[in-house]
């Protein structure tokens, strides 16, 4: 995946200062998964967030106003080709039609918004070996007739 020249910059201030997201969602007063969502430029910050960000990054007030302009949302290929990533699409492409067809059971015909949405990951430790928690919480919106 090629990343921007503006996101290189972001996460190699990111290691520099030795934090992880989790410190810069605590620097901000947001969640870490909206702080790497922000530094990958999928997300847009308001002029506060971003001069707290950038204070906390060492960066200026350039990249801070970078950080509150709405970004191009979307990265890489169709189908990624990270390992990571692509088990992502991987479980959409395995469970997305049974997930539509229980939310649509359970609220009617509609979706799950990305707009009004969180999402946290977790750690669960196991003895057969730690699994990844992700939570998911989208604003349900059923469609509109008229």
């Amino acid at each position: 995946m090629e990343l921007e020249e503006s996101v290189r910059k972001l996460l190699a201030a990111k290691r520099a200062a030795g934090l992880s997201f989790a410190d810069l969602g605590e620097a901000v007063g947001r969640d870490e998964v909206w702080v790497a969502a922000l530094l990958y430029r999928q997300a847009s910050a308001s002029p506060d967030e971003a001069a707290m960000l950038a204070e906390a990054l060492g960066l200026g007030p350039d990249v801070a106003m970078e950080l509150t302009e709405p970004p191009v949302k979307g990265l890489g290929p169709v189908v990624p080709t990270d390992p990571l990533i692509y088990r992502f699409y991987e479980i959409v492409q395995v469970y997305g039609m049974p997930l539509k067809e229980i939310i649509h059971e359970k609220f009617g015909d509609g979706i799950m918004s990305a707009i009004d949405f969180t999402l946290h990951v977790e750690r669960d430790e196991a003895d057969d070996g730690d699994r990844v928690r992700v939570v998911m919480s989208g604003k349900y919106l059923p469609y509109k007739r008229w």
